[in-house]
């Protein structure tokens, strides 16, 4: 009989915590084949299982009841029972001969026992389809790079800790590189959120093998080129290869700097629409305009944040203006700078941040539906108050859809990417309703000077000493530079921790605030890591994200415990 514990992870999520990771595989698997409606995510790791709940389908205690009792049933099934993948590699990886000397083996024998022991996928984390792989006939605890890459092609393979993983993008990384898979291992345009069908080759619980294979090589084929044909480096490639970074965690840093790549068109094909589609251009995208809608759920046990509008209530009431399904894709701009201009003649609305809105030159008002005329130009200004701003237009914006979603996602490659000038965007025929009469919603700039946050449990408050709990909700924070899609990072007293050893990863949730050594809690936001190894002290209110949409570096937090519902 499997024994778990049950922890908070805010209103609408809670772990379930084994004793080992051979439970968490068990457990997993038993919650899988029973999964209710109204349960959103299953994120399996090092030793929980992550619950999300949308309490408007599934009471949260109604979710409790039946994963207990599911773990509680849950039996061991055969290792022969679960999916068996094989994946070529070429043992060809830049760290190859050094792994082998700080494990006191030799090459040959590091490759034997690599490619004769069978893994299992034990979770996803870190980046979208990378699943950390673990086996009981491998006995090396590898280190990992004291200064991570800052650049490790798709489809290398490594070690670090009692794992392996092949990178299925290009990204940094830290792991020590012993070989190179030509296997694609995550395809966002497959069908299905988890499993052989889904995006993810590596779900959790699946068996892997390594089988080794002959390196092939052309003259286009170069190491770092994030080609997931790439065979490898040769020995003369291997300095520029094993370029590093100066310090810090390359894991993190991918999500704070991701760069997209340029958007596409604005289709679910691949090319440019035909110059008489109807939409807009890109004429200046400012600090960062993405596409994005309330994101996609589901895909979290595979390593896909939820992403969408960070401002979910800007998003709805843009196209409610407009006669739009609430989660129709509209453009989010951070900061303002942003210009456009109409290629037909469309309906524009804008929520969010507060700034000069300028059509043809003529300040308007937001939150209202205004006629956007072929060949006008709207213009978005530096925002005064707020950080996001919305731009919507009746019918909603095409863009490449995965995963159910229109959400751009920069680390996942998901979506249409970051916009640039010269961008075109089609329009879809989306709106449902007819554009109000009175269309005056009623409207404030967002308070940014100040903002009372509210805090719910999180599994780890027991980590901190009682003087942190204390000084979470009494110290005003301060929101630092370190602010973007990814998190929040705040300035204010040290969370002194009172167990200093290493969390094993665990799944996150966005609003969650994690506390890193230095003591300072980072918030988690929409395109925040699935899984994290930070300890959670608490995690703000679904509602109070919207809030945090629009802080800007030098707002003031104050914290506070929820209030009860009802």
């Amino acid at each position: 009989m499997v024994t778990t514990r049950t922890l908070p992870m805010g209103e609408r999520a809670f772990l379930l915590e084994f004793a080992s990771l051979d439970e968490v595989l068990t457990v997993h698997a038993a919650l899988a084949a029973s999964r209710p409606a109204g349960v959103v995510d299953l994120v399996p790791a090092a030793r929980t299982v992550l619950v999300s709940v949308d309490p408007h389908e599934l009471p949260v205690p109604a979710a409790h009841a039946w994963a207990t009792a599911a773990a509680a049933g849950a039996e061991r099934a055969a290792s022969s029972d679960r999916a068996l993948v094989e994946l070529d590699i070429v043992y060809d990886g830049a760290d190859l001969a050094e792994t082998a000397a700080l494990v006191g083996v030799t090459v040959d024998e590091l490759i034997r026992r690599h490619s004769a022991a069978e893994w299992t996928v034990a979770f996803t984390g870190f980046a979208p389809g990378f699943g950390y792989l673990v086996s009981p006939d491998w006995p090396f605890e590898v280190p990992r790079l004291d200064s991570p890459r800052t650049r490790v092609p798709a489809g290398a393979v490594g070690l670090a800790g009692g794992f392996t993983g092949a990178y299925p993008r290009e990204t940094p990384g830290g792991w020590r590189l012993i070989g190179t898979t030509r296997t694609r291992l995550f395809d966002a345009d497959a069908a299905g959120p988890t499993g052989l069908a889904g995006p993810a080759l590596l779900a959790p619980g699946m068996r892997v093998r390594f089988r080794p294979a002959t390196a092939r090589r052309t003259a286009s084929t170069l190491p770092g080129t994030g080609d997931p044909a790439d065979a490898g480096p040769s020995a003369a490639d291997r300095p520029a290869y094993a370029r590093t970074c100066d310090s810090g965690e390359a894991e993190k840093s991918l999500r704070e700097t991701a760069v997209s790549e340029p958007a596409k068109w604005g289709t679910d094909a691949a090319g440019p629409p035909p110059a008489e589609s109807p939409g807009i251009r890109i004429v200046e995208p400012g600090l960062l305009a993405t596409l994005q809608d309330l994101g996609r759920r589901g895909a979290a046990a595979v390593g896909v944040a939820v992403s969408g509008a960070l401002d979910r209530g800007a998003l709805r009431t843009a196209n409610r203006l407009l006669g739009n399904p609430e989660g129709a894709a509209a453009i989010e701009v951070t900061m303002g700078g942003f210009r456009a201009v109409a290629t037909t003649d469309l309906w524009l609305a804008v929520t969010g941040a507060w700034g000069p809105v300028l059509l043809d030159g003529r300040e308007i008002d937001p939150y209202q539906a205004h006629e956007w005329r072929a060949g006008s130009e709207v213009q978005l200004e530096w925002f005064a108050h707020g950080a996001r701003a919305y731009v919507a237009v009746r019918g909603g914006f095409d863009g490449r859809r995965a995963l159910g979603s229109r959400a751009a996602d920069l680390l996942a490659g998901l979506g249409s990417g970051a916009l640039r000038a010269g961008d075109a965007l089609r329009v879809r025929r989306d709106a449902a309703a007819a554009i109000p009469v009175a269309d005056l919603v009623p409207w404030s700039a967002p308070h940014d000077d100040e903002l009372v946050i509210e805090l719910a449990p999180g599994p780890r408050a027991d980590w901190f000493a009682p003087a942190a709990l204390e000084a979470l909700f009494e110290a005003v924070w301060t929101v630092s530079n370190d602010a973007d899609r990814v998190g929040v990072r705040l300035d204010g007293p040290e969370l002194a921790r009172t167990r200093l050893d290493e969390l094993p990863s665990e799944g996150m949730v966005p609003g969650a605030l994690q506390v890193p050594p230095s003591g300072r809690p980072t918030i988690l936001l929409a395109d925040g890591p699935v899984t994290g190894g930070y300890p959670v002290i608490a995690v703000v209110t679904d509602a109070a994200l919207d809030l945090l949409a629009q802080a800007r570096p030098g707002t003031r937090i104050r914290f506070r415990h929820v209030r009860p519902s009802g």
